[in-house]
């Protein structure tokens, strides 16, 4: 598997076509990846180190990208960093690391999405489709997934909150707050209803693809890191509300 070209040919399927390049040292996490990705479609190419991609990222731009933080050569995070200087392109990262600094770096320079490795195809592929949705390169099927609805496709103002979901693009008093993909399908959740109390399943439904088991920790984990996200901008901020025993709520007021 050379470093610059595709792993089959661009078939168009329930994708339309749509390019993915995947960039990962880890042959195995390419060759899987890849096959799932032309199985629904997509036309995939796949680079084994930073360096590599970043020549061919820039010269022949597909539709979105898909790499692993640790790498030789050049990592994710100084890819993304070059990346950016010339390029708005699409960009999901699959680490093993456990560090927020590096997620809250990566989403300041631009990245889309994390997804932690060991990660569901399934997953992936939902994210897929919601990030290309938000960056207007899909049409036709892919338009609708399951994680849009007719009810939450025109933007959502409460209070000082404004979200876009066709861009998922959310502001707090009019300022910026970089939410990950995950974190906005939960915040979505709870804003749609402000004052109903959401359970951790119930959020858990929204924010992942069924049959995709996920502890209840780690929507709370969601709910922390979303918290710090919008105090850094409101040092006050308390509208995503606890309630012990049962879940969270959002409140406009």
């Amino acid at each position: 598997m050379t470093g610059a070209e595709p792993t089959g040919p661009e078939t168009r399927g329930p994708a339309g076509g749509r390019v993915i390049a995947l960039v990962d040292d880890d042959r195995n996490i390419l060759t899987t990846v890849s096959i799932a990705l032309q199985s629904e479609g997509y036309a995939t190419r796949v680079y084994s180190d930073g360096e590599n991609a970043l020549k061919a990222l820039l010269e022949n731009p597909p539709d979105l990208a898909v790499f692993d933080i640790k790498m030789p050569r050049m990592d994710g995070m100084e890819l993304l960093r070059r990346l950016r200087e010339h390029s708005r392109l699409p960009v999901i990262f699959l680490t093993s690391k456990d560090d927020e600094r590096d997620e809250e770096a990566g989403l300041q320079m631009g990245a889309d999405d994390y997804i932690a490795k060991p990660f569901s195809l399934r997953l992936l592929l939902a994210r897929i489709r919601v990030i290309l949705r938000r960056s207007g390169a899909t049409d036709g099927p892919l338009a609708d997934t399951p994680e849009e609805t007719p009810q939450t496709r025109e933007t959502i103002q409460r209070g000082r909150l404004t979200m876009d979901p066709a861009r998922h693009h959310v502001t707090w008093d009019g300022q910026p707050v970089s939410l990950t993909v995950t974190e906005f399908l939960i915040l979505m959740a709870l804003a749609v209803r402000p004052g109903v109390i959401k359970s951790r399943n119930q959020l858990m439904d929204a924010a992942y693809p069924d049959d995709i088991f996920v502890d209840d920790r780690t929507v709370d984990s969601h709910i922390k890191r979303m918290r710090r996200k919008f105090r850094k901008v409101d040092a006050e901020f308390s509208a995503i509300e606890t309630l012990y025993g049962a879940g969270y709520s959002f409140a406009d007021g």
